[in-house]
Formats: structure tokens, sequence, C-alpha cells
């Protein structure tokens, strides 16, 4: 049986896009599209069906998280994934303590989006199979379920998370825009792998990029760290 997913988001073109991504994914189902908290409950009341919502935080009528506490409040059975570009880590916090499944940051990829569907498909699964009365290693394996499978899963290829850790955190301590030269330098990693790395992130959505102009005349490109209030 198809997971059925409510797309809640307030833009007309990421709307689109996430809707298009689920109808891509082979066991999903897409329900609807709504484009408030107000209605996004009205959909869920009248459908209790609906296994997952993909959630925008900001909504016109309210933040995405208040709607969460009102579905916890009513006992609702759905699960909600927060798609959002809220970076703050008070936010993340939140959504992770009213028990959301999963967290992405806007933009991204299909890949990325695929990578958390098929994370949460995996879960379903297993807790499905569970009995009625479960162990401790039954319940571990429910919450290993919701975990990315990897690097392989989580990340493109070629991008390794400690790898990625240690790039950010350059990026962040650096006080101007940097090259992949310079950032290979700070980082202790070849020209190469800083530029796939600062690729990546720009993909993301975490860095701009710019054309810097050098005394040789020919330009090169410059990153920056991208910061990003709550959405």
């Amino acid at each position: 049986m198809s997971i059925r997913v409510l797309v809640v988001e307030d833009e007309e073109i990421p709307a689109q896009v996430h809707a298009d991504y689920v109808g891509r994914l082979e066991g999903f189902e897409l329900v609807a599209v709504t484009r408030s908290a107000r209605d996004a409950h009205r959909t869920l009341r009248q459908d209790p069906t609906i296994d997952l919502v993909l959630l925008d935080l900001n909504l016109p009528d309210g933040h995405g998280l208040r709607l969460v506490q009102q579905l916890h409040a009513e006992q609702a059975t759905c699960d909600v994934l927060a798609v959002t570009a809220a970076r703050d880590a008070q936010v993340v916090r939140r959504a992770i303590a009213l028990g959301v499944v999963g967290y992405l940051i806007k933009p991204f990829t299909f890949a990325m989006f695929r990578s958390r569907l098929e994370t949460y498909a995996a879960y379903r699964a297993e807790a499905s199979a569970a009995p009625d009365l479960v162990v401790q290693h039954e319940v571990d394996q429910l919450l290993v379920a919701l975990r990315p499978r990897g690097a392989t899963t989580a990340y493109p290829k070629g991008i390794n998370a400690d790898t990625l850790r240690l790039v950010v955190d350059c990026l962040r301590a650096a006080e101007e825009d940097v090259s992949a030269s310079e950032l290979a330098l700070s980082a202790g990693v070849s020209r190469v792998t800083a530029r796939r790395y600062l690729e990546h992130l720009h993909e993301e959505g975490s860095l701009t990029r710019r054309p810097r102009y050098v005394a040789s005349g020919r330009p090169e490109t410059a990153y920056r760290w991208v910061d990003r209030g709550p959405a």
C-alpha cells in the first residue's frame, strides 16, 4: 500500500516541485497540496488516512510547528517531515522535541528528497512488522530506521560527512569570501576536494558564489557562507 502524502507549502513553485518529487517516488501517493496551516488542518481532518505531511514551517497563518502541536493534541496519526529554509538550531530542537520524523533544509536536490522519504518508508516497514509488544532491540531498530542509511544515501557520491563538517567549520569561520585554493589550505585538503565540497554546498543553497578578479586578470570563483535566520 502506498504512503499517502500531504504537501504543505505556501509558495507556488516549491509546492509544485515537492508535489512532482513525490510523484516520482515509487510507493508514495500525493493526496493534496495545501498553502496554509488552516487548509492543511482541514484536509487532515477530512482525510485521516494521510500518512505523512511534508510541512513548510514558514506559513502565512502561523508557524508550522504550531500545527504539529495541534495535531498532537488531537492525537492525529500522521507523521510530519519538516521541509523548510529554517536553519535556526532552536527551531530544529523544537521540531525534534515535537517528534518530526525528518528535517530537510531548502533548497535541496531530488536525491536528498528521495533519501529522506525512502528512509521514512523503511521506518514504516519496520514499524508495520513489529509485534504489538516490543522488546528493547526492536525499539532500537525502529529508531535506527529513521536515520539515513549511511553517507551514500545521505550525501552525493564523493561527499564524506566528516570532511563536509570540517569544510563547513572553515567556511563559517572565514571573514571574507574564499576560493577553492584558500579553502584547501585552511581545511588541509586538495584543491579538487575543496572545489567539490564548495559546489555541493552551493547546490544545496548554503553558499553564494561570485567571480573574483585577481592580479593575473583571470577570474576565480569565490564562495561565502549564507547565514539564514528562522523561516
